[in-house]
C-alpha cells in the first residue's frame, strides 16, 4: 500500500506543536526543517512541508492525503476536506477590534465603516450574520497598524494574547469565531487502514494529555471510599504493601478530576499521593 502524503505548516504557530505531535505518536523523521518534504522511517507517511493557506487546498486536490491546519484557515479558503480530529492545540480567536479612543460601541455602529482584515471570506459572513453593512479591505499581513494609518475603521483578526492589539491601541471588541488545529483528511480517504492506525496514535496522544496516572496508599479498612473516588479508565488496581492491612491503589483518571477529588482522597484516608504523566493511553 502506498504512503499518505500530510501537509502541516513549514513555519508558523502551528509548526512546531504538529511536528511534535507527530513525534510523540512515534513517527521518525529528520532534516523538516531544510526540506518541503521529508519521509518517516517506520511508518507509511510522507510529511509536507506547506503555507497553512495552502494546505486545505492540497487536501481536497489529493495532493495530501491529511493535513493539520487552523479551522479558520478551512473556513476562510472553503475547501472541501473532511474533519477527521480536533487536535487541542493551536487555540486562538478571530475577534474584531476597535482604537481605543473609537466611537463605536456597538456591532450596529460598524455600518458603512470600514474593516481590515486577512479573513474576508469569515468576517462577511459574520456581517451578514448580523445584517451590517461595512466595507471590507482585504490586507495579507500587518492588519493590526490599518486604523493608525487611516485604512479602516476596525479591524477583524486572529487575536492569541493581545498583546500585538494593545501595542497599536487596539481593544477587542467582538468575537467572531473561535479555531484550534485539526486534522483533515480528503473525501476518498476515509477506511484507509494507514489512517485508522495513524488516528489510533494521534488519540492516544491526546488522550495522554488529559490524564494522569496516581499511585496512593490506603488502609484497606478505607479502600471501599478509595476506589468509589477513583474509578479511572475501567477500576483502580489494588497491590497489598509489606505493611498488614495496607494496600498501594493505582490508577488513571483524568487531570481536572483528581484536583476536583484531592482533598476528599485525603479525607478518605488516601496517604502518599503519587501523580505521574501518561505518554500514551490506548482505549
Amino acid at each position: 500500500m502506498k504512503n499518505l502524503k500530510i501537509a502541516i505548516q513549514k513555519s508558523g504557530r502551528l509548526n512546531e506543536k504538529s511536528v511534535q505531535l507527530l513525534k510523540n505518536c512515534g513517527l521518525n523523521f529528520e532534516n523538516y526543517k531544510s526540506s518541503l518534504i521529508t519521509t518517516v522511517g517506520n511508518f507509511p507517511l510522507e510529511i509536507l512541508f506547506l503555507r497553512d493557506d495552502d494546505i486545505p487546498g492540497y487536501v481536497a486536490q489529493g495532493i495530501a492525503d491529511l493535513g493539520i491546519v487552523g479551522e479558520n484557515v478551512i473556513d476562510e479558503t472553503q475547501a472541501q476536506v473532511e474533519y477527521v480530529q480536533r487536535l487541542g492545540f493551536g487555540k486562538c480567536n478571530l475577534k474584531l477590534a476597535i482604537p481605543k479612543d473609537s466611537d463605536i460601541q456597538d456591532l450596529k455602529d460598524l455600518n458603512g465603516k470600514a474593516i481590515a482584515t486577512s479573513y474576508p471570506v469569515i468576517l462577511q459572513q459574520f456581517l451578514d450574520e448580523y445584517k451590517i453593512k461595512a466595507e471590507i479591505r482585504e490586507i495579507s499581513g500587518s492588519v493590526e497598524i490599518s486604523p493608525g494609518l487611516g485604512l479602516a475603521d476596525a479591524i477583524c483578526d486572529i487575536v492569541s494574547t493581545g498583546g500585538t492589539l494593545k501595542s497599536n491601541g487596539l481593544k477587542p471588541f467582538a468575537d467572531v469565531r473561535s479555531s484550534e488545529a485539526i486534522l483533515v483528511g480528503n473525501k476518498n480517504l476515509l477506511g484507509n487502514p494507514i489512517l485508522t492506525e495513524l488516528l489510533q496514535r494521534i488519540q492516544s496522544v491526546l488522550l495522554a494529555k488529559e490524564v494522569k496516572y496516581v499511585v496512593l496508599n490506603v488502609e484497606k479498612i478505607n479502600l471501599p471510599k478509595i476506589t468509589e473516588l477513583l474509578r479511572g479508565v475501567k477500576s483502580p488496581t489494588v497491590v497489598p504493601l509489606a505493611e498488614e492491612g495496607w494496600v498501594a491503589v493505582h490508577t488513571v483518571i483524568s487531570e481536572e478530576d483528581f484536583w476536583e477529588k484531592i482533598n476528599r482522597l485525603k479525607t478518605a484516608g488516601a496517604q502518599g499521593i503519587v501523580v505521574m504523566p501518561v505518554e500514551k493511553v490506548i482505549m
